[in-house]
């Protein structure tokens, strides 16, 4: 939802109505996954997707229905091989989409948060649950009230049941830690757990040219970015137009500014030891996720000699990546971003970085 949101707010602030489809269980090779959404507006415009293109005709009829009938429903469709192959997927599998006439307010809120927050939507009574098979659309019914879980696990809301509310909980945590969402039943129904983890962020140190493709590429993944250096002349909106925050200042000074911490990627750009040097013990004292610092072998060679002469151990310098990035082996300034980005987001989810073809076939031969 949160890749719809700009698309979402321009049809709001035209007054148009939305209804919603949201995928809240798969089975088999799905190509969605629970969570994704399709949005229509009344006059037939279409965003996101539910199936990659095998089912969303049939899933815009349902919401304009929906918003015809006032009532939502959940809708198993089976995807066959050949119809996924059609819109060039790889194999189909089976869905049920949540159909609803209207788009959450609760929804939209969670998704520009920039805290965590699982949106929990009780689905309708004659959903199918999860066993596998053929299913025939429900008759429907209003819409019930959702309600919350913050990243805290602080309920917003609440069943009436007190062990269907700690079941809630307990699930939103693990959404809220590994991400997705998911279908739980609790007190004798099912609960769509929607889940909008805290956004990931990238801390770029130093307002090089390549930072300005990095800055780009980490929003269009769903980052938040924060570019910071010392030289006002580098750190300028003209130069980063998309940034969520600029900070003039030094790295090592503003941590507590913005907040640096465990959550954080930060990538050291500024080849420039008076900058980077503080930049990257900063982050590894603060147990960043990834720490980062571009520089040829040499150059790391002797900064690792400086940085274990400042007191950095072992241990600390095993989580530093440098040079910084992906064997790409482009050189342009936006190559060297997408090579930097990647690798962020494989330490993130942890990716090997290995080609898939490679995975695939030591798979097939253990």
């Amino acid at each position: 939802m949160r890749e719809l949101l700009d698309t979402v707010r321009a049809w709001q602030a035209e007054g148009v109505s939305l209804g919603r489809a949201v995928v809240v269980r798969t089975f088999g090779s799905a190509p969605r996954p629970e969570g994704a959404v399709l949005v229509v507006t009344a006059d037939g415009r279409l965003a996101g997707s539910v199936s990659g293109g095998c089912v969303e005709g049939a899933a815009s009829e349902e919401i304009q229905a929906a918003r015809r009938d006032g009532l939502c429903r959940v809708i198993r469709y089976g995807i066959s091989d050949e119809q996924a192959w059609d819109v060039g997927l790889a194999c189909g599998g089976t869905i049920d989409v949540l159909v609803e006439p209207s788009l959450r307010p609760e929804v939209v809120d969670a998704a520009g948060r920039t805290s965590g927050s699982v949106v929990v939507i009780p689905l309708p009574a004659d959903a199918p649950d999860a066993a596998p098979g053929p299913r025939r659309p429900g008759s429907g019914e209003t819409p019930a009230p959702a309600f919350g879980v913050a990243e805290d696990g602080t309920l917003r809301g609440s069943t009436g049941l007190p062990d269907a509310d700690a079941a809630i909980v307990a699930a939103a945590g693990k959404v809220l830690a590994e991400g997705g969402s998911v279908t739980v039943a609790a007190a004798g129904r099912q609960f769509f757990l929607e889940g909008y983890p805290a956004p990931p962020r990238l801390v770029v140190v130093g307002g090089v040219q390549v930072a300005i493709p990095l800055v780009r590429l980490a929003r269009e993944l769903g980052y938040l970015t924060v570019v910071v250096d010392a030289r006002a002349a580098f750190a300028t909106r003209e130069r980063f137009p998309e940034v969520d925050r600029l900070v003039v200042g030094w790295p090592d000074e503003v941590a507590d500014e913005i907040g640096l911490g465990p959550g954080d990627a930060i990538a050291v750009l500024t080849h420039d030891v008076k900058f980077d040097e503080p930049a990257i013990i900063t982050g590894l004292r603060r147990g960043c996720r990834y720490v980062g610092a571009v520089g040829s072998r040499r150059t790391q060679a002797d900064r690792r000699a400086r940085l274990r002469a400042a007191g950095v151990t072992d241990a600390e310098l095993a989580r530093l990546h440098g040079p910084i990035g992906l064997d790409l082996g482009g050189r342009a300034p936006a190559e060297t971003a997408l090579a930097i980005m990647a690798e962020v987001v494989a330490e993130r989810h942890g990716g090997s970085g290995a080609p898939l073809r490679v995975l695939a076939e030591t798979k097939a031969t253990a």
